[in-house]
């Protein structure tokens, strides 16, 4: 309980000074190939082709934050009017970027969709741009919020698990699972690229899931009461978890390159 407690009173003060959207300015360029972000860092696999309309990114690590930030949404839009559109692209993140040259390395698909009609292949040639952006809640209209048993986990006594099509702003940070129909809560472990959550305390049965994400000016518990995963779990499967997130959370503008947004975009 103690912990819980600090964890909210540190939310607290992390977002007192946020606003709705911070915007970012810096550079995009894109990849010729989609394949090296869809098995790219967060570890989606051929997962991610299906994501967004293979709309994806490579961010940099203040965006990856050691895979806390796979999968969140970002709309960016490049400055050159001229060739750009307004409203620009909307991408998920699903990969690292190593180039500190950018804060985004786009899919070829995703890098064309900020121009203008007609105007995609004089885009193309500029190679990288001026942009700024935004994070954005994902939507999922189809899918509810799903967990993946990652290949390394190992019945009865490990348990790793990959959220998939996380809705919302926010960012799950702490993940518990108990047998279904019991109160004898086991917290998971986020594991070392913060994709994964973990646990060599696996309750015996079908098990269900409650999470803790930001949201807003505080922290929200998301709880998934009925069976999430199965007592017959099987390594690969995905599960539906029968609960969406769709919490905004607020965001803090500190940095010299980002404001809070006060004009609407597309």
């Amino acid at each position: 309980m103690n912990i819980f407690i600090c964890l909210m009173f540190s939310l607290l003060i992390s977002y007192s000074t946020a606003c709705d959207r911070c915007v970012h300015q810096s550079k995009a360029a894109y990849f010729t190939s989609s394949s090296s972000l869809s098995s790219g860092a967060c570890g989606y696999g051929s997962l991610a082709v299906g994501f967004n309309g293979g709309h994806l990114a490579a961010g940099v690590p203040s965006l990856y934050r050691d895979g806390v930030g796979c999968g969140a949404c970002f709309q960016i839009r490049c400055k050159n009017q001229k060739i750009c559109s307004n409203g620009g692209t909307k991408v998920i993140l699903t990969d690292l970027n190593h180039n500190n040259k950018t804060d985004f390395v786009l899919s070829n698909r995703a890098f064309r969709a900020m121009a203008n009609d007609g105007m995609s292949h004089d885009l193309l040639k500029l190679g990288i741009v001026d942009v700024e952006y935004k994070r954005i809640p994902c939507e999922y209209k189809s899918k509810n919020l799903s967990v993946k048993i990652e290949e390394k986990s190992l019945k009865p006594n490990y348990l790793a698990i990959k959220f998939l099509y996380q809705g919302g702003q926010t960012d799950i940070v702490s993940v518990d699972i108990a047998q279904v129909g019991a109160a004898n809560w086991r917290y998971m472990t986020r594991n070392a690229n913060g994709v994964v959550w973990e646990t060599s305390r696996v309750p015996a049965g079908a098990l269900q899931i409650r999470m803790l994400v930001t949201g807003g000016f505080d922290g929200k518990m998301i709880w998934a009461n009925n069976e999430v995963i199965p007592a017959n779990w099987k390594v690969g499967e995905i599960y539906d978890s029968g609960v969406q997130i769709t919490d905004i959370a607020q965001e803090g503008c500190a940095s010299s390159s980002a404001s809070c947004e006060h004009e609407h975009w597309n």
